[in-house]
């Protein structure tokens, strides 16, 4: 069996200068600390490997260099545990590594960068992360939360029920606006763009703006409930995403009534803090598009679902994407999602290896314990003292949830601090999205009332035929 002692002695003098076993107090505040899943390639152990992962995602290279100085090897990641049976490594980065400008996509070039290509490891994850009250400090987290949403809608006690229009290409402007229509006067809360909309010659994004308005207007109109639409402001370049911003903004809409949403991942983090830092009054929608490269996990190579979401509250989003945990039909387990949504909604949440205070001053303040304790009861915080730390992001969950399904993912989640973005799941009722968004509110409406959703649909005949058609498509009928 091969021994701790035997790793390290395998260590040539470049490799021991990122390892120390014994780091006194790795949460002292000076580091910020990551979980790897690794497996070395064919030529290196596993230690020597991770020695070479903390110098490639620090200060070093592949070779020792003479250009060191005290000062710089100050800066070095250090390997401070390992764990043999699961392949594990733990590594401190000191954060003051990290651009003190906020910048989310200078500390994942640092972590998962270059690193993800080394040729010295066959298996590399990221399995978690730990923020220390001294880093948080330097990152904006939200501005706009789930809570000012609610505030907004009137909504407490309940999911945001959305939807995602779909087909998500091929409605004209009018045709899009039409469909958020049904939706909303069929009872429904939030309309969001799907992610690849843009300015399709179909779909002029000037139009689409235009007629969102116009329908938006008639839907509270008749309702007499305030709706919100996301709109995607992802774009070529930085002019043309600010130019959608400001149409937005420019066309009328009540303050409250839309977000922007951009493919974080594709659009990239400059992107994503560019609107934190420009709108902190307005939801910033994160969708996640092409996360599944890096969080699967049959992936060997990437980060998780929670790594994910956890830099995407330090950077300040509304809300993101987070998965239904096998509920739906995108790949996810209840231990990656809703570890994922616990983890960006509640001020202290246990991951999947380090517990997480989202916390700026000290962790055994009493400010910060009442904060906790505020938070578990699900009392609003950070309202008049939001310097002692980051606010909330709030998960949002798609993916071929439809009305039955809804209770079932309520239960795994453990809350209804979410948005649900149904798409079929609205839009395939066999009377159409109003009868859809209708049936979605009922379904809803059993839950809180804690009655069973068939009972409940024997009065009302929207849930009924969503139930039965669903069953139907469930068996292939």
């Amino acid at each position: 069996m091969v021994q701790i002692n035997d790793l390290i002695n395998s260590l040539n003098s470049k490799q021991q200068a990122y390892v120390n076993l014994e780091l006194p107090n790795p949460h002292n505040g000076e580091y910020l600390l990551c979980v790897f899943h690794l497996v070395s390639g064919d030529k290196l152990n596993i230690l020597q490997a991770a020695s070479e992962v903390a110098a490639e995602s620090s200060t070093g290279t592949n070779f020792k260099v003479n250009t060191e100085t005290p000062f710089s090897q100050t800066m070095n990641a250090l390997v401070y545990k390992i764990d043999l049976d699961q392949n594990l490594v733990w590594i401190a980065y000191p954060w003051r590594l990290f651009d003190r400008g906020g910048n989310i996509q200078n500390i994942l070039t640092y972590i998962v960068g270059n690193i993800l290509g080394m040729k010295e490891v066959s298996a590399l994850k990221l399995l978690d992360v730990w923020f220390p009250p001294s880093m948080l400090e330097q990152y904006d987290g939200p501005s706009y939360t789930l809570d000012h949403m609610r505030e907004y809608l009137d909504v407490y006690d309940r999911p945001i029920l959305g939807t995602i229009v779909k087909p998500k290409m091929g409605l004209t402007s009018a045709e899009y606006a039409e469909v958020c229509y049904d939706f909303w006067v069929g009872g429904g809360d939030f309309v969001k763009n799907d992610e690849p909309q843009a300015n399709q010659d179909f779909c002029p994004y000037e139009k689409m703006v235009e007629h969102v308005k116009e329908a938006m207007d008639k839907a509270v109109s008749v309702t007499g409930k305030k709706k919100v639409h996301s709109f995607n402001v992802s774009a070529a370049d930085f002019d043309t995403m600010v130019y959608r911003c400001e149409l937005i903004r420019n066309a009328g809409f009540e303050p409250g009534s839309y977000a922007f949403l951009i493919d974080g991942i594709t659009a990239g983090w400059m992107a994503v803090q560019t609107l934190r830092r420009k709108y902190p009054d307005v939801f910033i929608h994160f969708h996640r598009a092409g996360h599944g490269s890096f969080t699967r996990p049959e992936n060997p190579i990437g980060f998780s679902v929670l790594v994910l979401s956890k830099f995407a509250r330090l950077a300040g989003v509304s809300g993101i994407h987070t998965g239904t945990a096998g509920v739906g039909k995108m790949k996810g387990t209840p231990e990656d999602d809703i570890v994922a949504a616990h983890g960006i909604l509640y001020f202290k949440s246990e991951g999947h290896f380090f517990e997480q205070t989202w916390t700026k001053i000290m962790g055994f303040d009493k400010d910060t314990e009442d904060l906790i304790t505020e938070d578990r009861s699900h009392h609003r915080i950070l309202v008049d003292d939001s310097w002692r730390g980051i606010k909330k992001c709030c998960p949002i969950v798609s993916g071929g949830l439809n009305p039955v399904r809804l209770k079932s993912f309520i239960d795994v989640m453990g809350n209804v601090d979410f948005i649900t973005t149904m798409g079929s799941g609205v839009h395939s009722h066999p009377d159409g999205t109003q009868a859809g968004a209708k049936a979605l509110v009922q379904a809803c409406d059993a839950y809180l009332q804690n009655i069973d959703i068939e009972e409940y649909a024997k009065d009302h005949p929207e849930l009924s035929k969503s139930i039965e058609y669903f069953s139907k498509a469930k068996e292939g009928i």
